[in-house]
């Protein structure tokens, strides 16, 4: 296990036990919302994930706040419950936001935190956020969300490149209930519950092939180096052959991709581990 695995599957034991561990100097609190969930992560100076809280919603869509009250509300709780069990009062956090959104969408974002009584502190965009927990400067970053495939490039620590198209786990939902007449809900609890099953794969395949066309699409022509797929989507067993086998290029997906970009934001490239 990488060092990377490892502080992600602790930070995602943190986040589903409700645990919190020992801490070393200041805590940073960073804020994901996240198309199907709302997390919270709390790192120390040396960015060991200390705490987490997460909660699912509906409240982003593609990129965009479409429940304010109910975004300001899940922050609160979520800050809320980190307080009472660290415990600490957080008065700032930082906040990830999609790859190209608009300078309007990233103040709704900021907006959300000061209504929760949180001053926005860093503005991360969501592949620096994975790329600091993946300790990379340089290559690619394939997010799939619940909404959206993005691609990223970073050269020397920043974006160079960065694109997000609408086809997700959203998506393979939809086939999903179409294809053994069930509801939504019902979908994903199959998806979940299916994540090595080579039948349910075999239904939603073409879904993912068209992510992993997006991400060619992006970089084609580009020397990216190291290919890196996140995001809660892109946890199923089969899915970084399909994005190698597409690609022409080994694709590295690490522990427990959900939770990669949130434990990211709060991080500070300074105190990088490994």
């Amino acid at each position: 296990m990488t060092p990377a695995d490892t502080l992600i599957t602790q930070f995602a034991q943190e986040v589903r036990t409700a645990k919190v561990a020992e801490a070393a100097g200041d805590l940073r609190l960073g804020v994901d919302l996240g198309t199907a969930n709302i997390v919270l992560c709390v790192v120390d100076s040396a960015n060991q994930p200390i705490a987490g809280a997460w909660k699912h919603s509906t409240v982003v869509r593609d990129g965009i706040v479409v429940d304010w009250v109910g975004a300001v509300e899940a922050v609160r709780t979520l800050k809320q419950d980190l307080e009472m069990r660290i415990p600490t009062q957080f008065s700032s956090a930082s906040v990830a936001i999609p790859p190209g959104v608009s300078a309007g969408t990233v103040r709704v974002f900021t907006n959300v935190l000061s209504a929760a009584g949180l001053e926005p502190e860093e503005v991360v965009d969501e592949p620096v956020a994975a790329a600091r927990v993946l300790n990379i400067d340089n290559g690619c970053v394939i997010d799939v969300g619940h909404g959206t495939t993005g691609v990223s490039v970073l050269k020397d620590g920043k974006v160079v490149l960065s694109i997000d198209e609408p086809t997700g786990g959203h998506h393979m939902n939809l086939v999903l209930a179409g294809s053994f007449d069930i509801s939504y809900d019902e979908a994903e609890e199959l998806k979940i519950r299916s994540a090595n099953s080579a039948e349910i794969f075999g239904v939603i395949r073409p879904t993912v092939e068209k992510m992993a066309t997006i991400a060619a699409r992006a970089i084609a022509g580009m020397d990216v180096g190291e290919v890196w797929l996140v995001g809660g989507s892109s946890s199923l067993d089969q899915t970084p052959g399909v994005f190698s086998e597409i690609l022409g290029m080994e694709v590295h997906r690490p522990a427990e991709p959900l939770f990669v970009t949130p434990l990211g934001i709060p991080m500070r490239k300074e105190t990088q581990h490994g």
